[in-house]
């Protein structure tokens, strides 16, 4: 039985890919300090502070898959020091935000990454951890970068904001969609290509993300998935900045609106994903999964995305004054 070791696994994306390992029959386990959970049923758990010289002390023999899910270069280096000789795979989650440039649609896993001089910095941290992994494992190592990955269960309401907005109804801000794309990987499809990716020890870099879909067609499927009869009200880029609206994520923002000048950022190129057997499941299937969650969690609930009910219509008065 294959040996699968997971550093992390506990949170989000870590539960789904190690429940995808166990459905290919790996014996798994998961190292992690048990903060945002436990492992899956089936699955091997040690509790264990990363950052401590003996973390990995219990962990005995050879590995056949190790994945890393981290970022932080006091997690990343100890881990792949201690555990890089013993794994005959290694498989690091890293990210598309490594790229140095956004504004070139297509651009695919040969672009410029970022210089990481701030390790504080996700891009930095992720960057520095490639670099790091890549020197110690060679060609053992595979190198997965996801786009904006999406789901149920996902804590950073970038992508759930949305079915959970027009479930609730009335009118909507929306950014201008001219132009605009919106492109994830669902957490699922994603889990398991990582959880076969291992099995199949494929290496070398991959943009693991989803087709690029016009913004309008998102919006068209999330009508339809939510039943939404209002309006949508485009606003420019110029008056949501001009009333404090932000990109992207976090609060008083509008999820999925970039700056116009990132026209590469969700129009990244996805070959090698597809020949490396990525697979994406329908835009539909993604917002009806993620609505039936979001119903469950509460559609009014706080969230870390996304525009609060009152800066909403405070925000549309202020239009139509």
């Amino acid at each position: 039985m294959r040996r699968v070791l997971v550093l992390g696994g506990t949170g989000w994306l870590g539960r789904e890919l190690v429940s995808a390992a166990l459905a290919l029959g790996a014996d798994v386990t998961c190292v992690a300090r048990s903060e945002s959970g436990t492992a899956p049923e089936g699955a091997h758990f040690l509790a264990a502070d990363r950052r401590r010289p003996d973390a990995y002390r219990e962990l005995v023999g050879d590995w056949d898959e190790v994945i890393e899910l981290s970022s932080e270069p006091d997690l990343v280096v100890p881990a792949v020091t201690e555990l890089g000789s013993r794994a005959a795979h290694w498989t690091l989650v890293s990210t598309v935000s490594v790229y140095a440039a956004d504004d070139e649609p297509g651009a695919d896993e040969s672009a410029a990454l970022v210089e990481p001089v701030d390790l504080s910095r996700y891009a930095d941290a992720k960057v520095a951890a490639e670099q790091v992994t890549s020197a110690a494992l060679g060609d053992r190592l595979l190198i997965a970068r996801p786009g904006l990955i999406v789901g149920p269960g996902d804590p950073s309401d970038r992508f759930g904001y949305w079915p959970a907005r027009l479930d609730r109804g009335g009118p909507t801000i929306v950014p201008v969609m001219q132009n605009r794309f919106v492109q994830v990987i669902d957490v699922a499809d994603l889990a398991s290509w990582l959880a076969a990716a291992g099995s199949a020890r494929l290496t070398g870099r991959i943009n693991a993300v989803g087709p690029p879909l016009p913004m309008t067609d998102f919006f068209t499927a999330a009508r339809a998935v939510t039943g939404f009869r209002g309006e949508l009200i485009d606003v420019t880029d110029a008056v949501l900045e001009a009333h404090g609206i932000q990109y992207w994520a976090g609060p008083r923002s509008l999820p999925l609106w970039l700056p116009s000048r990132a026209t590469g950022f969700a129009q990244r190129d996805r070959s090698a994903y597809l020949r490396a057997g990525g697979t994406a499941r329908s835009m539909t299937d993604t917002l009806t999964r993620v609505l039936q969650d979001e119903r469950a969690r509460g559609l009014d609930r706080p969230r870390r995305a996304g525009l609060t009910a009152d800066e909403e219509t405070s925000l549309i008065r202020g239009l139509a004054g």
